[in-house]
């Protein structure tokens, strides 16, 4: 075989791309690349949509004030008043307390309003941040304990209830 054909049968090598720009940094990558990407629209807080009432730090743990929360959720709210008047949990009366405060709020802001026709349409109950304390314990170690607070909101709705 010819030199000339052996030239044409070897594969030939990708040509080097000319230097571009130097490399940039990981943290300059994803600065570039979240400059291009499109803004998204920024976040409205969703309108209640009856009359509503919050209670925020409240120092009961989620997890007790949602055994009581659960009876009342989706009650009339003179049925569940008289139900969390007797129920023996330490959070029926704080419970107790907000139902009240959202059935003011529905009289102030909504003028005329049948107190008789409420209900809890929403209830909601979040933890709250940790109040963090430690307990000594036997050589010298100590415990963490943490005690837990809730946030809960109520919204009430017109009308027939469940």
């Amino acid at each position: 075989m010819p030199e000339s054909e052996k030239k044409k049968k070897a594969p030939a090598k990708p040509a080097k791309p000319a230097k571009a720009k130097a490399k940039a940094s990981p943290a300059a990558e994803k600065a570039e690349a979240k400059a291009e990407a499109p803004r998204p629209a920024p976040r409205k807080a969703a309108p209640a949509s009856g009359p509503h009432a919050t209670l925020r730090f409240l120092r009961v743990a989620p997890r007790k004030v949602r055994l009581v929360a659960d009876h009342v959720r989706g009650m009339k709210v003179g049925e569940a008043l008289s139900m969390l008047k007797y129920t023996p949990q330490a959070a029926a009366k704080p419970l107790a307390k907000l139902l009240r405060s959202a059935v003011a709020n529905a009289e102030q802001k909504g003028g005329r309003v049948d107190v008789d026709a409420l209900y809890v349409s929403k209830l909601m109950v979040d933890g709250g941040p940790k109040l963090r304390r430690f307990m000594p314990r036997a050589m010298g170690r100590a415990y963490r304990v943490e005690k837990k607070t809730s946030h809960i909101y109520v919204e009430l709705g017109m009308g027939a209830g469940a």
